[in-house]
């Protein structure tokens, strides 16, 4: 079995080359020279991505833009992108390449550990256990990034919304006051997600519009009941300073909920290690001596 599972991969592996080398190389070079200059704005995306995009973008990328069925993972990891961030680094495509690329990726690398390392008892019958980890790992990752963000999102909601209300009430209109809180806001998430929906709005795109696009690629119910507020409220033309400084204070009291009922789990989640190791050893401890004393008397 491993024997012809070799093959296979070896068969593929030349395949997604002899492709690759025949793809325009203009179009490739151009790419490049557009992530060179926005090389700047990059993000920490992980040792695994950082060091293999270079080849799946370049060897499986173009392959994965001739499949015929590609609008169904398009629209997928269209959304999970944007939900993690990364629209800027990886399209649909891209991510998909890096999960085929890490089919025989991770077979490599394990192979190459067991030889160059001292792991010469792993099993080779492992590597295609590893084909398969590579192929659901980029998901793995993906989903702890967006709830990374998330989280991100979550924590920065107060603190802009109270400076949007304030901005609001001293006189600049919504999008100046937003204007104002990129400006004077430490870098976050959330942030990041006003910037775009600056540019939006600049482009052409109203104030609904953007703002949807802001609920749709953060994926929070907090920041959908805002922005499903503020559409609301644009659309009857009412006041919006008031209506953000009800929005601060719900969102100052739901995230001391959260907080507090973290707190809660915090302590029943600390029962169990406490039982099974922080009792154990003050026993341990008070009862030594006495143990030795009875044993010291006989």
């Amino acid at each position: 079995m491993l024997y012809y599972a070799s093959i296979i991969l070896i068969g593929v592996a030349a395949f997604i080359l002899a492709n690759a080398f025949t793809s325009s190389e203009e179009v490739f070079k151009t790419s490049e020279k557009l992530d060179e200059v926005g090389k700047s704005n990059k993000k920490n995306v992980g040792a695994i991505l950082q060091y293999s995009r270079p080849f799946f973008k370049r060897y499986v990328s173009p392959i994965v833009a001739t499949f015929k069925n590609k609008h169904v993972f398009r629209q997928k990891y269209k959304k999970l992108l944007a939900n993690a961030g990364l629209t800027e680094e990886l399209t649909p495509d891209d991510f998909y390449a890096f999960k085929l690329f890490l089919i025989l990726g991770f077979p490599i690398l394990f192979v190459c550990v067991r030889e160059a390392g001292t792991f010469y008892d792993w099993d080779l019958r492992l590597a295609p256990l590893m084909g398969i980890f590579g192929f659901f790992y980029p998901d793995i990752w993906i989903r702890g990034k967006i709830q990374q963000r998330q989280e991100d999102v979550i924590s920065g909601m107060p603190f802009v919304v109270d400076m949007l209300a304030l901005s609001v009430e001293a006189g600049l209109d919504f999008m100046a006051a937003m204007s104002k809180v990129i400006e004077k806001s430490p870098p976050n998430a959330l942030v990041e997600e006003l910037v775009v929906v600056l540019k939006d709005t600049k482009v052409g795109s109203s104030r609904a519009e953007a703002l949807r696009g802001l609920a749709w690629r953060t994926n929070v119910i907090q920041m959908s009941s805002f922005c499903a507020t503020l559409i609301a409220a644009d659309s009857v033309g009412a006041s919006i300073g008031p209506i953000l400084k009800l929005l601060s204070n719900d969102i100052r009291q739901k995230r001391s909920s959260m907080i507090e009922k973290a707190a809660a789990k915090a302590a029943t989640k600390i029962l169990f290690p406490m039982m099974a190791f922080i009792i154990p050893s003050v026993f341990i401890v008070i009862a030594s001596p006495i143990a030795l004393d009875a044993m010291r008397s006989q």
